[in-house]
């Protein structure tokens, strides 16, 4: 995950470079229930509106975030499909919440209704996150369900009234990035404190709509609006929180807006984003699914690293014998063609692996989803030897 508001405040007020600091355990994104009352075009769990056999039960998840939290895993967010058809959700929110996890949680919006708003409440989530694809008419269509925007807005206004956190999480692709302009003023109109964008992953039903990612172009378009949006907030002490995940290629080019526009900030920025070291699939970032697979994030769902049935989370996260883990836990990772060349790998760790995997067969090949000219990378013409200042194109061309 970027954080930009984390970035953009460094701007104003910076903090000293601390180095890298893993956390003692990674975040854990928990598919509970793969069940879906949605089928959303770019799931990446492929849910349906169905029971699927063979899921986690109750004792054996409490079970599991015993090993979690001795293991020094903080962070849980319970994901799906839909969290709230899983009938024991709150009970396990409880418990985790007992025993000292920083809770979210993951969810279409549209089942938080006035039957269900008190338990929720209940629970004390530290963060709701609710799915919104563009206005209504887009959304609806992307989540294949007439009616889906305005349930969602009503499950995220009623999160607001019990003062739960509650966040906007925005998809990005070619058929929806005109529409990102009016859903940050959604946020601003709906009082949400928080606003992820998500660049599409390949995996899962997203894999197979990956014709429809935005093209490059409109990627670098949407992350000036956003960025722009970012330091406006910042520089008018407002306190909403901006983040973006799928893509660290994100993180660099921050450093390239920011040397255009306040080039006397840009070693201080250079080193927080070096200090923050991009991807962490595999790392930080953790995927337990709803038959207890665990997997290096969520868009690895095809890939499993072990079962917390047959074995401890603990004991499989620090295996390094699977190839896959080993790789992503070098520094530097060992990626190929523009990524191993790029004078910023530093920064975004070699971007999201499955994108590569997914379009070539090879986990280490360049990210396809990196958006950035050569000359951005330090590559190609207007780059010297030594140089960690590519010449920059201006926007629109490439």
């Amino acid at each position: 995950m970027f954080r930009i508001s984390q970035f953009m405040r460094e701007l104003v007020q910076p903090t000293p470079a601390a180095g890298r600091r893993p956390p003692a355990g990674p975040v854990v994104i928990w598919n509970l229930v793969r069940r879906c009352n949605l089928t959303c075009r770019h799931c990446y769990a492929v849910s349906a509106d169905r029971d699927f056999p063979g899921e986690l039960a109750e004792q054996t998840i409490y079970a599991v975030m015993e090993d979690l939290r001795a293991f020094g895993v903080s962070v849980l967010v319970l994901s799906g499909g839909e969290p709230l058809l899983r009938p024991d959700l709150v009970r396990i929110s409880r418990r985790a919440k007992a025993m000292g996890f920083y809770v979210g949680l993951s969810s279409n919006g549209t089942l938080i209704d006035e039957t269900n708003i008190d338990d929720i409440a209940s629970v004390g989530y530290d963060y709701v996150g609710v799915s919104v694809d563009g206005l209504r008419e887009t959304h609806d269509r992307f989540r294949r369900q007439p009616g889906a925007f305005d349930a969602a807005m009503r499950g995220i206004r009623l999160c607001r009234q019990r003062g739960i956190k509650v966040g906007l999480r925005f998809t990005l692709t070619q058929e929806n990035a005109a529409e990102l302009a009016g859903v940050l003023a959604l946020m601003s109109s709906e009082g949400s404190d928080k606003f992820y964008l998500s660049h599409l992953n390949y995996a899962g039903r997203g894999n197979r709509h990956r014709n429809a990612d935005a093209v490059h172009q409109t990627t670098r378009q949407a992350m000036d609006g956003l960025f722009e949006h970012c330091w406006q907030e910042v520089r008018n002490h407002q306190s909403g929180e901006y983040v973006t995940g799928n893509n660290d290629a994100d993180g660099v080019y921050l450093l390239h807006w920011v040397r255009r526009r306040f080039p006397d900030k840009v070693e201080h920025l250079r080193r927080k984003l070096v200090e923050w070291g991009g991807n962490a699939s595999g790392l930080n970032i953790a995927n337990i699914d709803n038959l207890g697979n665990v997997h290096p994030d969520t868009f690895w769902g095809h890939y499993s690293l072990g079962n917390v049935r047959e074995r401890p989370f603990s004991a499989i996260w620090q295996d390094r014998s699977d190839p896959l883990m080993h790789g992503l836990r070098q520094s530097p990772r060992p990626v190929q063609g523009r990524c191993a060349r790029c004078q910023y790998l530093n920064i975004c760790g070699g971007n999201t692996r499955v994108r590569a995997y997914q379009l070539t067969g090879d986990i280490w090949a360049e990210d396809p989803g990196c958006y950035l000219c050569d000359e951005e990378i330090g590559l190609g013409v207007g780059v010297e030897a030594g140089n960690d200042q590519p010449a920059i194109r201006p926007l629109g061309t490439r």
